[in-house]
C-alpha cells in the first residue's frame, strides 16, 4: 500500500561537510525557531471543533501561524496532526498515507454476524461515496479506496468496528452505506482515529500535558519537556524519500531555484522519475518538497542536469548565506 516510503539506503554523491555557522540541526535549534519548524500529534477531545483547538495550541505556544491536516468533527476524538510556523506548508504530506478509525455502530435491527462479515468484504477495495449535506467539499461522488473492515467485537446490535481507508473517506457515510446493504440501516454511535500515516496512538500528545510543558518553560525556564512533545517536522517525515544538498545550493532553492545534480550530497537510492522527495539540507532541516525529474541511478550516472522540480519551499530565506553571482 505505501512501498513508495520505504528507504534506509541512500547513494552519496559528495563528501562535502556542513558549516555549523548556518542553520541548525533540527533537535538543536534554539526553542523559538525549534517551534516554527514543530510538530504536535495532539489527542483531540471529543467538544471542541479541530479549529478551535489549533486556535488554543496557537496561543498556548504563542506562534504566528498553526495549522491542522485532516479535520476531525466536534463529536470525534483522535489523532489530529498540528503543524507549526513553516511546518504548516508540509501538512499535505499527511493525506498520502492511510486513516485509521475505530466506530461504534448501532444496527437498527438484528443481523448475523457472519452476513455482517460479508457486508464488510463487499465494502473493501474501491468504493464510491458521496459526502455528507454537512461537509466542507463539493457534493459529487467519488472514489475511495477502503484497506480493511475489521468487526472488532459485537454486543447486540452494537459493533466495534475498525476501518484502515484512505484520507477523504466519510465514515459516518460508510456506516450509513453498509446499513442500508444489510438492509436494517446503522447509525454511527461514536468515531476515534487511531492512525494518519505513520503517526499512531503511542505517539498522541494531550492538551494538558503541552499546557504543562508550556507552564514548566515559561515559568521554570525548564524546556526539556516541551522539546519532548513538540516534534521537529523532520522527525515524521522520516518514510519519505530524501535527496541531501550542499549548502551552497541552500539558499538558490529558498528562492525559487530547481535542485542540480552538482548541488546534491546524498540521495535515498530507490527514488524513480516523478516521485515526491524531501530536500534537505546536510544538518537535516527540511528545505522544501520536489518531485524528482530523474531516478537516483540517472541522478548518480549525471555530473550535471536538473534532478529535482522544487514544488514548495519550507526553509525561509536567509538561512544560508547567498553564494551565487
Amino acid at each position: 500500500m505505501l512501498d513508495w516510503v520505504k528507504d534506509d539506503e541512500y547513494i552519496v554523491l559528495s563528501d562535502e561537510i556542513t558549516d555549523p555557522n548556518y542553520g541548525f540541526f533540527p533537535d538543536k535549534r534554539p526553542i523559538n525557531v525549534y517551534l516554527n519548524y514543530g510538530f504536535i500529534p495532539l489527542d483531540k477531545p471529543r467538544g471542541p471543533s479541530s479549529h478551535e483547538v489549533v486556535a488554543w495550541v496557537r496561543k498556548m505556544l504563542q506562534v504566528e501561524k498553526a495549522g491542522h491536516s485532516g479535520t476531525l468533527d466536534p463529536p470525534v476524538s483522535g489523532i489530529l496532526p498540528i503543524a507549526l510556523g513553516y511546518a504548516t506548508k508540509a501538512l499535505g504530506l499527511f493525506l498520502l498515507g492511510p486513516k485509521e478509525y475505530v466506530t461504534v455502530v448501532r444496527l437498527h435491527n438484528d443481523v448475523q454476524e457472519q452476513k455482517i462479515l460479508d457486508v464488510f468484504n463487499e465494502f473493501t477495495g474501491t468504493i464510491y461515496q458521496r459526502p455528507p449535506q454537512r461537509s466542507s467539499v463539493k457534493r459529487v461522488s467519488r472514489t475511495k479506496k477502503i484497506y480493511q473492515i475489521s468487526l472488532l467485537e459485537k454486543f447486540g446490535r452494537l459493533l466495534v468496528v475498525k476501518v484502515n481507508c484512505e484520507a477523504g473517506t466519510y465514515i459516518r457515510k460508510l456506516v450509513y452505506d453498509i446499513g442500508e446493504v444489510l438492509g436494517v440501516g446503522a447509525t454511527m454511535v461514536e468515531l476515534r482515529r487511531t492512525k494518519v500515516f505513520n503517526l499512531n496512538e503511542e505517539d498522541l500528545v494531550r492538551l494538558h500535558d503541552l499546557s504543562a510543558a508550556v507552564h514548566k518553560w515559561k515559568v521554570e525556564n525548564d524546556e526539556s519537556l516541551l522539546r519532548k512533545l513538540v516534534k521537529p517536522i523532520e522527525n515524521v517525515l522520516t518514510p519519505f524519500k530524501k535527496v541531501y544538498i550542499k549548502d551552497s545550493a541552500v539558499e538558490a532553492i529558498c528562492y525559487g531555484a530547481q535542485v542540480a545534480v552538482p548541488g546534491i550530497a546524498k540521495l535515498s537510492s530507490n527514488i524513480v522519475k516523478n516521485d515526491l522527495v524531501l530536500i534537505l539540507s546536510l544538518k537535516g532541516e527540511l528545505i522544501a518538497l520536489g518531485k524528482a525529474l530523474l531516478s537516483s541511478e540517472e541522478i548518480e550516472e549525471l555530473s550535471k542536469g536538473l534532478a529535482v522540480k522544487v514544488e514548495r519551499v519550507i526553509m525561509p530565506k536567509g538561512t544560508y548565506p547567498r553564494m551565487w553571482k
